[in-house]
């Protein structure tokens, strides 16, 4: 190897790694997929909690294990520490998950603040533990007119921000007033067909990713600066 990076004198050679396939091989997990499910508004009859409940009807048709968190009562980020219950109930469910599924409505051409805040409440690490990091996500958005896509766009944004593995298929209802019935289950159309796909794709890629997220995310930046920090630690002189 260290003769192979001759042309590259900044790589580290005891850190550099040749992806190979046979690193995905390994042992695979028998336990239903674990999907975490958000939505981003608290109106009695919020679209974006009808559309995730949908979602978890077919997740669970499908063979997987849900949560949907309820973000009623969750402080503003900064209004509070992370020990109000709220936010732990949300963090634990962001480890217990293996992927998840944001919706949220589009309002003033955005995602809304509910739906931020509930984002913002997950750390990118906590201690050793990276909550999201190379986790599965879909992304979907109900609009109240005309179809829009300003939310999702956001949610892909905070998704690669959170180190998650955003699915590329994604859902905008628009018109959501209409596509529902009274009791709450959603008509059938194009779009309830796309939450099919949607849905289908995340399970797809969680069985495919959930197994092998420790090496997919590996990164060579991190493995050079942790062993820095190592020989910083082992080389200091005892006080």
């Amino acid at each position: 190897m260290t003769n192979q990076l001759s042309d590259l004198p900044n790589v580290q050679p005891d850190q550099f790694d040749c992806p190979q396939i046979n690193r995905l091989a390994g042992p695979t997990s028998s336990h239903p997929p674990r999907i975490l499910l958000l939505y981003g508004s608290l109106r009695d009859r919020s679209y974006s909690r009808l559309v995730i409940e949908e979602c978890q009807r077919l997740l669970h048709t499908m063979g997987a294990e849900t949560r949907v968190f309820n973000p009623s009562g969750l402080p503003l980020p900064d209004d509070s520490d992370d020990s109000h219950p709220k936010v732990q109930e949300l963090r634990e469910l962001a480890i217990w998950s293996e992927g998840q599924v944001w919706c949220s409505p589009e309002r003033h051409g955005a995602m809304t603040g509910i739906m931020k805040a509930q984002i913002d409440w997950i750390p990118l690490s906590s201690g050793a533990v990276r909550p999201t990091q190379g986790k599965t996500l879909a992304v979907m958005q109900v609009c109240g007119g005309s179809q829009s896509f300003n939310a999702v766009n956001q949610l892909r944004v905070l998704g690669r921000w959170m180190r998650m593995l955003t699915i590329p298929n994604q859902s905008s209802v628009a018109k959501a007033f209409l596509e529902f019935e009274d009791n709450g289950r959603m008509k059938p159309s194009g779009y309830y067909n796309r939450i099919v796909d949607v849905m289908e794709e995340l399970m797809k890629f969680t069985l495919l990713v959930r197994d092998n997220s420790h090496y997919l995310v590996d990164r060579y930046s991190e493995r050079v600066e942790s062993a820095e920090q190592l020989m910083a630690r082992v080389n200091q002189r005892s006080l």
